[in-house]
């Protein structure tokens, strides 16, 4: 054990060291270029197996963080400012504020109850080897069913689906990009998000070697996307109708008898009956896609060719993105290519972490929240109810809060009511490297370590990748004395908490909590078989483990290895949804109805990274998009400032007309907003705007799922 502990590099040193790029789900390998200690180049490593020498801006920035005058090293505690004067931070010793943490904590615990602390997991968890392996056991500790993270702003229709169609909330398919011949992607914009639950780096690379096989790439999208504009077709679709549209795709290929179920697959009849309503003409009259389009892309879908349909946020983040995700399973399973090459496939990872259940299958309804009564799914209760669980007085108000690497206030639906949700609590903490607008409400900020000062393996990326690899990256740089890895955070954390509660932690819990991280991914690779420690360590670059192959049904995590088309929480929905277009059929939208969604850029990396000057120089991009002829209809003038309206807050925010955006559908990007003019962030001037969670409303949820439903808002624009 601990042949994966491998030394930094020495101070003062000069030459190349491998790394890996942790923003976003790409995990590219890099090449990093030092001279005298210091990062002077980063470069997409060629020798990698899955990135082939790829990077994008934000890899490049990497370092940036690592430097970043902004980023915390030490723990800092709120002080109010005297008379009304603005808070301010002071540094203190990490046993102090541990202390402190823990002390806070438990007592809330002890005099309240588990319900009244929540905690809040932020995306960058997810990238995270040391939440991976150590963050489980810190939320267990708290002992409290309020906990949220961003899936239930993000992902949670795809891993509910997954669970009731293959046994697992992980068992999610991956589209084979590398050899198929029709790739239809609806609501996604992998050319800018480098693939999400889709590990697909190098992207516009993929896209060319698909179209030089002969194969095309088709966008179902309100915008005409970085990824619409390099497809072979694009359709504008209405916000809020991919599911009747994927649904008349269904129709198409039960009514024309085009589906090719595999054997193991039952529920063909009932699931016929289910979609006979969903004609194409119904789903264009709300959709806006022409009928003779769905139908002809259902039955190319299920031609000769290999093919594979990929929704992603577009269709998760509305209000029916359980059926969407539902009905994208089925479209995938009939027309004849589910789990063959170029068809939807199952990522064999190196870490198994859903045959080895670290994550568990998933279940639902455990309890609900206090408040709204909305179940749980997988431990979480959706990020949409946060707010009112700490508002609303009773037994199992939320009185304190800990937040790990996110900023829901700029992240979640009605950020400003969250802010003041935040402000009323009697303790907050925060694991962040940064004070942003959500940790700026807080109490005490624990900052970890960065990036290139922590070793890296992705347990869960390689999972959804497009090809089978495994790479084990060590830190680049050691951690100063005074710093503390984000996993050493949460076993502190957590063995103070058990210790005051008088409920010490278990032998085996404290020896988990107590491994270093390299030693636990090193007896998880061993019991895997795929590959060992030893190939990680001889190959750096990472290892090559092929593409993805058949593996069904015997990687089926349902009890009896078959999939159910047509499991009774899923299809249950298609009641709701068919009362919703006959509402929508008898009352026909206004002329002027509009309506918001979100938009990510390839230079962004959510919340954070827009005080990285790299990043944020050039065009402006903080704008609301909308289309010239939305403007000239309400006499706004292209470039003016307007009033964007919801149910729960308006925004003053500069205007771009754009051919780009559907008639009717207006566009602002996700993660703006800042509020911290102390910061360097005063000078990014391209993503200064506002926050598009200033008009998400909380009451708009996928029921099935608890998913915010960010995209689709009903909204007013007018001059300013």
């Amino acid at each position: 054990m601990g042949i994966l502990r491998q030394p930094p590099v020495p101070a003062g040193f000069t030459g190349t060291r491998l790394g890996v790029c942790n923003l976003c789900e790409a995990i590219c390998g890099l090449e990093l270029t030092l001279e005298d200690g210091a990062v002077t180049g980063i470069r997409g490593n060629p020798d990698d197996p899955l990135s082939r020498g790829y990077i994008c801006p934000k890899g490049v920035s990497l370092a940036d963080v690592y430097t970043d005058p902004d980023r915390l090293r030490r723990p800092v505690r709120r002080v109010p400012g005297p008379d009304g004067a603005a808070d301010t931070w002071e540094e203190l010793g990490w046993e102090e504020a541990l202390d402190l943490v823990a002390d806070r904590l438990a007592a809330t615990i002890s005099e309240h109850g588990g319900d009244a602390v929540g905690v809040y997991l932020g995306n960058p968890n997810a990238h995270s080897l040391g939440f991976g392996t150590h963050g489980a056991g810190f939320v267990r500790a708290l002992r409290t069913h309020h906990r949220f993270s961003a899936s239930t702003v993000d992902q949670v229709p795809h891993q509910l689906v997954a669970w009731q169609m293959y046994g697992h909330q992980l068992m999610i398919a991956i589209p084979d990009l590398d050899r198929t011949r029709l790739f239809l992607v609806v609501g996604a914009n992998p050319m800018a998000s480098n693939g999400s639950l889709m590990t697909v780096p190098d992207f516009p690379k993929r896209v060319r070697e698909l179209k030089e096989r002969g194969g095309r790439m088709v966008v179902l999208d309100p915008r005409r996307t970085e990824t619409a504009k390099v497809a072979d077709e694009h359709h504008f679709v209405r916000p809020g109708t991919d599911a009747p549209v994927l649904l008349a795709m269904l129709h198409v290929l039960v009514s024309e008898g085009l589906a090719r179920p595999p054997a193991y697959v039952d529920g063909l009849e009932h699931l016929a009956d289910l979609v006979a309503p969903f004609t194409p003409e119904r789903a264009a009259a709300v959709s806006g896609v022409d009928a003779g389009a769905i139908r002809s892309l259902a039955r190319e879908l299920a031609g000769a060719g290999p093919a594979v349909v990929y929704g992603r946020m577009g269709v998760s983040t509305q209000g029916f993105g359980t059926l969407c995700q539902w009905a994208i399973a089925c479209l995938n399973l009939l027309s004849g290519h589910f789990d063959s090459p170029g068809g939807a496939m199952f990522t064999e990872p190196a870490v198994d972490t859903v045959g080895l259940r670290i994550a568990g299958p998933g279940r639902r309804d455990r309890w609900r929240s206090r408040v709204r009564d909305v179940p749980e799914f997988a431990g979480e209760l959706p990020s949409s109810v946060m707010a009112e669980e700490m508002r609303e007085p009773g037994e199992g108000q939320v009185r304190a809060m800990v937040t790990v690497a996110g900023n829901p206030v700029l992240s979640t639906p009605d950020g400003p009511g969250l802010a003041e949700a935040l402000d009323g609590l009697d303790f907050m903490a925060a694991v962040d490297l940064y004070l942003n607008e959500t940790t700026r409400h807080a109490d005490v900020v624990l900052p970890p370590t960065s990036a290139l000062e922590r070793d890296q393996y992705d347990l869960v990326f390689h999972g959804f990748a497009v090809r089978n690899t495994a790479r084990w990256t060590p830190a680049v740089f050691a951690r100063d004395e005074d710093q503390r890895h984000d996993w050493e955070i949460f076993g502190a954390l957590a063995t103070r908490i058990a210790e005051r509660l008088g409920s010490p932690l278990s032998d085996d819990a404290a020896g988990q909590l107590a491994a270093e991280p390299a030693d636990l991914v090193e007896r998880l690779l061993d019991s895997g078989g795929r590959a060992t420690a030893a190939d990680l360590v001889e190959h750096p670059e990472g290892v090559d483990l092929g593409p993805l192959r058949p593996t069904m049904p015997a990687r089926l995590q349902t009890p009896d290895q078959r999939i159910d088309l047509v499991p009774d929480l899923l299809v249950g929905d298609l009641d709701r949804l068919t009362a919703w277009l006959a509402d929508l059929e008898a009352t026909p939208r206004a002329a002027d109805e509009l309506v918001l969604i979100g938009r990510r850029h390839q230079r962004d990396c959510n919340s954070w990274l827009h005080n990285t000057t790299r990043l944020t120089k050039g065009r402006a991009r903080h704008q609301l998009l909308m289309h010239p002829d939305d403007l000239a209809d309400r006499g706004i003038a292209d470039g003016g400032t307007v009033v964007v309206t919801s149910r729960v807050g308006s925004v003053e925010v500069a205007v771009a007309g754009a051919d780009d955006m559907m008639r009717g559908v207006v566009s602002l990007p996700h993660g703006y907003g800042h509020q911290l003019p102390g910061t360097r962030l005063a000078h990014a001037s391209t993503v200064v705007g506002v926050s598009i969670n200033d008009l998400t409303d909380p009451d708009l949820l996928d029921v099935v799922s608890g998913n915010a439903a960010l995209n689709g808002v009903p909204v007013t624009v007018s001059p300013a």
